[in-house]
């Protein structure tokens, strides 16, 4: 415990007297949106980060635990699809005084839920699009455009994104996925944090077979 305090995935403010970094779970109203335990965002509302997730297309956009989301990062839902399959692309079903009905769901690219895993760093002003799985521990660069799944442990730049390299090699990859130390509890965590920030990934390596044994 730091000065005394437990971490609690309830607390909305986890840095005392800073507004611009908020525990997410805690704020979500929406309940298309389901959000892991002590995922933050470094801004004071969430949701707005969040456009077209309209409750007819039936999509979620789901977070792990222990996600860090940087400013201006937005998921980007189903609700922006066009229909793509005729000669306009214009939405003239959604607008006032237009003779459409609104198109059937096999019009329309909608592409499930996007779901985002646990421990996933996703930097500055990226942009995440409709139906994306980001793995376990990636990392998504600043600015870029996440349009296609992205592995566990890798780091992705650019627009599209595209990969930059794995972050460990195959074998602690593997450990770690198999370990989920973010679905440990809070005691347990606490204890592993010498493990889970030391950069002798040999150490590391030893220390979660060790655990897995």
């Amino acid at each position: 415990m730091k000065d005394g305090k437990m971490p609690n995935p309830n607390t909305i403010y986890p840095i005392a007297g800073y507004d611009k970094e908020v525990y997410i779970k805690p704020t979500i109203k929406n309940p298309n949106i389901v959000v892991g335990d002590f995922t933050y965002i470094a801004d004071s509302d969430f949701e707005s980060h969040v456009t077209h997730l309209y409750e007819w297309n039936k999509d979620k956009l789901i977070i792990g635990k222990f996600c860090q989301i940087a400013s201006g990062v937005e998921f980007v839902m189903n609700g922006a699809n066009h229909q793509m399959n005729a000669v306009t692309t214009y939405p003239f079903y959604t607008l006032d005084g237009w003779d459409m009905a609104p198109p059937s769901s096999h019009d329309l690219p909608l592409k499930g839920d996007t779901v985002i895993g646990n421990d996933v760093w996703i930097g500055q002003n990226a942009v995440i699009l409709p139906g994306v799985h980001i793995g376990d521990g990636a990392i998504i660069g600043a600015n870029s455009v996440v349009g296609s799944d992205i592995e566990p442990y890798t780091i992705v730049i650019g627009n599209p994104a595209k990969l930059l390299r794995k972050r460990f090699e195959n074998e602690l990859i593997e450990l770690l996925l198999k370990f989920k130390w973010w679905d440990m509890s809070i005691e347990q965590i606490n204890a592993l944090i010498p493990v889970l920030t030391n950069s002798d990934l040999s150490f590391v390596r030893t220390e979660l077979k060790k655990r897995l044994d």
